[in-house]
């Protein structure tokens, strides 16, 4: 199913003969803003008064939506051309998800004025009818290409497989893709059918193209890796609007690569990926410049930050206030107390032994020690932000762990333990979410090795000293109940543990009364019971 959507715009260059001026286009992106309805600190973390007050808080959609109207007043006002989209994951990262499940980033999103919108895995945590809540919701296109909807009830008509805008009387194309391993990372169900990315992707392309359309923009959430394969093997693509990795680029401290990043595509043409890292944080402004011929000439731009200096827009920074009422007795509740920061960076946290990871999977095994479980496993990607020194609320927490995720306890033979291990660490250099941070076990990664070779030295706890792993006994671990069920590609734990119980207390909790029972002299460490090689 295609959506077309045509605006009221000149023709005149349809009849201007063969010399015509370049055309310009200003896309305006965000991308995994993650329930980050309110602003943010650095840490990523919904912002409190005191920060607030210091003028040290970032984004929240009051300030997208007001940077966004300031862009696009002054852009139609000189003539130009713009659309605004986003690359997916509105949904999962703070109470106003748990509590509104949707109906706030719809409406949203809507005010602010977006184009179009590709679905994120996130958008799938809820099931289908998580996602059915935002393609009814708002009231702009929402899309998917490779996602076969004919056997869902619940999406098939709603959610869309390409897209026609036209902009200043030019015809925009807009392909979609998401990552394949959706079924793994979220819940779109069975009746969700995902086909290959790339070759759904080709056919979209062309199906554009013999359409008489002569600019296409692929608005994707692949993540970075994946957008730049393909801007290498998907012939007619004109440019990249991306998310999933959360990938920062431009020209500043910690950036991954240049924004845009320039990739040599099929033809010689040299392509523009762009992504604008995530939380609301950016706004990422990618201006295009094409020939009257279609071809893209000039790819420039950058990433804005949505600092202090961004007013917020009022009307809705007020209805954000409006929706937070419900919420912020929990969520000021403090709960503990922390004498420095606890660590929980996306990039550490996926990829090697981080404070955030060892706290949470000793909280998990502490609560379950006296039910002779000795080995806790819990995955870097369900960890969402850090938490700064201080008093520690009850919503940091949830902003932390925002996936009402159960602790999961069951019985594992010592070789399935590796393979879980394996599995976490088969994906690195994709930063995917499934890096295993454990307790109650030791082992070194290389990143380097072929992935299903990359673990070695796996070590457990044995009379009060470190054993190598006997991969013939058996092992009580904890986990959560998405990883217990296969999620993010823990398969093993589906198919091999034995007497599961899925059904115990909100991890969430579990950390927050973990973290009382420390004393608010807690200071998070990490001692190396995962080592790089």
């Amino acid at each position: 199913m295609s959506f077309r959507v045509l605006t009221a715009a000149s023709v005149v260059a349809m009849f201007a003969g063969t010399a015509q001026a370049d055309y310009v286009l200003h896309i305006l992106h965000t991308n995994d803003l993650h329930s980050r309805i309110e602003p943010i600190n650095e840490h990523d973390s919904t912002c409190d008064a005191e920060t607030k007050e210091a003028g040290e808080c970032f984004g929240g959609v009051a300030r997208v939506a007001s940077k966004v109207k300031e862009l696009r007043d002054r852009i139609t006002a000189e003539g130009g051309n713009i659309l605004v989209l986003d690359a997916g994951d509105q949904y999962q990262g703070s109470l106003f998800y748990t509590t509104y499940k949707g109906e706030d980033v719809a409406e949203f999103m809507t005010a602010i004025g977006y184009d179009a919108m590709a679905l994120g895995n996130h958008e799938f945590d809820d099931g289908p009818e998580g996602a059915e809540v935002l393609a009814d919701g708002v009231e702009f296109p929402v899309i998917s290409g490779n996602l076969d909807l004919s056997q869902s009830n619940i999406l098939k008509d709603k959610i869309g497989d390409t897209l026609t805008l036209e902009v200043g009387g030019h015809k925009i194309g807009i392909v979609s893709a998401l990552a394949m391993d959706t079924p793994e990372t979220a819940a779109p169900g069975p009746n969700v059918i995902f086909m290959d990315d790339i070759e759904s992707l080709k056919g979209d392309v062309q199906e554009l193209t013999d359409s008489g359309v002569n600019k296409i923009i692929a608005l994707t959430h692949v993540g970075y890796l994946r957008d730049k394969e393909f801007a290498a093997q998907v012939p007619g693509i004109d440019a990249i609007v991306g998310g999933h990795s959360h990938t920062l680029l431009g020209d500043m401290d910690g950036a991954a690569g240049a924004y845009p990043t320039m990739v040599e595509g099929p033809d010689g043409a040299q392509v523009p990926v762009a992504t604008a890292y995530a939380y609301s944080k950016y706004l990422g402004h990618l201006e295009l410049t094409f020939d009257d011929q279609g071809n893209l000439t000039k790819a420039e731009g950058e990433p804005i930050l949505l600092d202090n200096s961004v007013p917020e827009d009022e009307k809705i920074a007020a209805r954000v206030t409006e929706m937070a009422a419900p919420i912020e007795e929990l969520r000021e509740k403090v709960v503990a107390e922390t004498a420095r920061p606890i660590g929980g960076d996306r990039e550490t946290c996926r990829a090697r032994e981080c404070e955030m990871g060892t706290l949470v999977a000793d909280a998990m095994l502490d609560r379950v020690k006296d039910q002779g479980v000795s080995i806790a496993i819990t995955n870097g990607g369900g960890l969402r932000a850090s938490i700064d020194q201080g008093p520690i609320t009850m919503g940091e927490v949830y902003t932390v762990l925002p996936f009402q995720n159960t602790l999961a306890t069951f019985l594992l033979d010592g070789a399935d333990v590796v393979t879980a291990l394996e599995n976490g660490a088969s994906q690195i250099e994709e930063g995917a979410g499934r890096f295993a941070q454990v307790a109650g076990l030791k082992y070194t990664v290389d990143p380097a090795a072929e992935p299903g070779s990359r673990i070695s030295d796996v070590m457990v706890m044995q009379d009060d000293d470190w054993a190598p792993i006997d991969l013939q006994a058996e092992y009580g671990v904890v986990s959560n109940n998405y990883m217990r069920t296969g999620g993010d590609g823990y398969d093993i734990f589906a198919s091999n543990a034995r007497d599961a119980y899925d059904f115990g207390p909100d991890l969430a909790e579990v950390l927050a009364e973990y973290l009382a029972a420390q004393g608010p002299d807690y200071a998070p460490e990490v001692d190396g019971r995962i080592t790089a090689k």
